[in-house]
């Protein structure tokens, strides 16, 4: 480093850097030997990066991205939406649905674009800036399942099937969600679904879904 640079800044964009580069987050001991400082240090990077939102903390400790980088350029948000929305677009068309990318926002999920069908006599009204707990809907459920792959979690009145989650009643009584989680883009966690008033969700929506999940995640790699 030369004089004119700043040692603390440098360590601080190298621990988004190293974040951005994982899916499952590092602790506070992993980011210390990567960048070869003692923990204290670490953690001061850490809370600053965090007052400012650019990393957050899970329940167990490991840091993650957070999604106060979206907020670093005016663009990168709608830039976000707008890679979605041909893939949210067909899904609510061909389902008959609102359709939703949500991403992780904390302790919470937070709906980032949506669209609804064009089509249809009546459908869930949902919309961009909707948040809700990650514990509850499908939304939220499916970025939580993608966390815990290797130990799935049993629910109460969700069903999961081979990559997608489904829920009834969670946010909206009447209303059914079904949604799949985003795999594959560094440094966010997000799910897309849809959101519909049944009884009883139609077999090929799940299938559905993680057709449009896929679509989405290549549109933001």
């Amino acid at each position: 480093m030369t004089a004119e640079t700043s040692q603390t800044l440098d360590r601080g964009l190298r621990v988004l850097k190293l974040l951005a580069d994982t899916d499952h987050g590092l602790t506070v001991t992993e980011l210390s030997h990567k960048l070869g400082v003692n923990r204290t240090v670490v953690y001061r990077l850490l809370a600053t990066l965090e007052q400012h939102a650019l990393v957050r903390r899970d329940l167990g400790g490991r840091a993650r991205v957070g999604l106060g980088v979206l907020g670093l350029g005016r663009q990168v948000h709608p830039l976000v939406r707008e890679a979605a929305m041909p893939a949210l677009r067909s899904l609510a068309e061909d389902i008959g649905a609102t359709a939703h990318l949500t991403l992780v926002d904390g302790a919470e999920a937070l709906a980032v674009a949506v669209v609804e069908p064009t089509w249809t006599d009546y459908h869930v009204a949902y919309r961009a800036g909707f948040r809700h707990p990650l514990e509850r809907g499908a939304a939220g459920k499916a970025i939580l399942s993608a966390r815990q792959q290797a130990q799935p979690q049993p629910s109460d009145d969700a069903g999961e099937g081979a990559g997608y989650t489904l829920t009834h009643g969670e946010l909206e009584a009447g209303a059914c969600g079904a949604a799949a989680p985003l795999l594959g883009v560094t440094g966010v966690e997000g799910s897309v679904g849809v959101v519909m008033l049944a009884d009883v969700v139609p077999e090929r929506v799940g299938t559905r879904v993680m057709e449009a999940a896929r679509e989405v995640a290549e549109a933001l790699r």
